[in-house]
């Protein structure tokens, strides 16, 4: 499932290749034609995320003054973006967002089910020219996104809704605080309330970092990582972890996310643990410190990294330096 990094890149993309555009809005699979009849023709008014949630707002190109409306969006464990355009229609390289090719192959591990490509009808094509054509969606595509010159298809989402804005205020109210929130790795509020609503609980640390009304965007890579680097076991119960060690955890996720929306991918491993060359068989020493490496040594202290599952999900973790 993407996690908050991966989101807010896909909503960078769409505020640089939609926002301010007016835009067609279909869904070839039928399932979301209702709603996307009531914005087809508005203009993109802004792209934001919070967590794992994105929001893509409409409004009205002409014609009676009329409220804003949002298209919600939860890409969940299957869900995937595809962007297709022409010579004009590329996402900025800074993104880093995992891209595809005409083929559908991803190009990373970290979010196997979202996929973000801007593939070129033609690289360098005067689209005022030549007059890109859209190609047939591919697949059960709910949403199609499409301006003059590119689109955007959804696929196998959790949740895509049409939404008003106090709708929009209740689902932000069920949220937890964003590390990649503007200013929050200051943030004494947003610190605060990730704090005490940890230590509220008797459940195990592990499961609330991943309850996104605890904290909103930390998925599976992001907990076992961060738990990992401030030295928690992650089944420590969350009122008997102290109120300094989760700030600094809270702090540590605001600085793993923000580095993930910059390079395009998760890498947590700092340059002085990865082994040089990389380890034979174990590609991810070089990128993260316990995820995906159960049975091998722990780049710090050389025990073993373990694995079980927690609420269904693949937990990772070594004993002898998380407590």
């Amino acid at each position: 499932m993407p996690e908050g990094d991966a989101v807010r890149r896909l909503a960078v993309t769409f505020e640089d290749l939609f926002v301010g555009r007016r835009c067609r809005v279909t869904s070839p699979q039928g399932r979301f034609a209702s709603s996307a009849a009531i914005v087809d023709g508005w203009t993109m008014a802004s792209a934001t995320s919070v967590g794992k949630h994105l929001f893509l707002e409409f409004a009205p190109s002409s014609g009676p003054v009329a409220e804003p409306l949002w298209i919600h969006v939860h890409l969940g464990l299957y869900g995937s973006w595809r962007f297709q355009g022409d010579g004009t229609f590329t996402a900025p390289p800074s993104i880093g967002a995992p891209r595809t090719g005409p083929s559908g192959r991803t190009s990373g591990r970290d979010h196997p089910g979202l996929t973000i490509s801007a593939d070129s009808g033609g690289e360098g094509v005067d689209a005022e020219e030549e007059g890109w054509q859209a190609p047939d969606p591919v697949g059960q595509v709910r949403v199609r996104i499409a301006t003059r010159h590119g689109l955007a298809d959804l696929s196998g989402p959790t949740r895509c809704d049409l939404i008003s804005g106090p709708e929009r205020r209740a689902a932000l109210a069920r949220l937890g605080p964003d590390p990649l929130a503007p200013g929050a790795r200051e943030d004494p509020v947003a610190r605060k309330r990730f704090v005490l609503s940890v230590r509220a609980h008797r459940r195990a640390v592990g499961e609330l970092v991943m309850d996104q009304s605890v904290i909103a965007g930390v998925g599976n890579i992001y907990r076992a990582e961060g738990l990992f680097l401030e030295g928690i076991s992650p089944f420590r119960p969350g009122t008997r972890v102290s109120e300094a060690r989760l700030g600094r955890l809270w702090v540590r996720f605001c600085d793993l996310m923000s580095h993930g929306v910059a390079v395009g991918r998760i890498e947590t491993v700092d340059p002085t643990d990865a082994p040089q060359p990389p380890l034979p068989g174990d590609p991810e020493a070089s990128r993260w410190y316990v995820y995906h490496r159960t049975g091998r040594p722990c780049l710090r202290c050389g025990g073993v990294v373990q694995e079980q599952l927690m609420q269904g999900r693949r937990l990772f973790w070594c004993p002898r330096c998380q407590h």
